[in-house]
């Protein structure tokens, strides 16, 4: 299973870029597939997926499977590759930046460390 993207800021956009990321890799998910790769309900993946739906960023395709049983593949738009890298530059610069805050409070701390040893 998939470490869920974590989200602060916006958890629908965290569930938003997970799905779209599993979906590019993935198209032919289920959507109870789905729901446990993101460790979301059911119904909060229906709910993300017909958002992704409603907003252009996914497309339905229909196809066979081996057992005869129709089913489809989620893929991702144009406008829905481009939303995923928009998403994944927006996480990635919100964990850089707090990369670089955790970087300064290990320093002040061993420096606090070091004073207090040396006392």
């Amino acid at each position: 299973m998939r470490q869920p993207t974590p989200s602060a800021v916006d958890p629908d956009a965290a569930a938003t870029l997970d799905a779209l990321r599993l979906l590019a890799e993935r198209p032919e998910m289920s959507q109870r597939q789905l729901s446990q790769e993101l460790g979301l309900s059911l119904g909060k993946t229906h709910y993300v997926l017909h958002a992704l739906l409603d907003k252009g960023l996914v497309k339905i395709k229909n196809f066979k499977r081996s057992d005869n049983k129709l089913a489809y593949a989620y893929l991702l738009t144009p406008r829905g590759l481009s939303e995923k890298l928009r998403l994944t530059r927006s996480f990635l610069a919100r964990k850089e930046a707090e990369f670089e805050t955790l970087k300064a409070t290990i320093a002040q701390l061993r420096q606090e460390v070091a004073a207090n040893h040396n006392q």
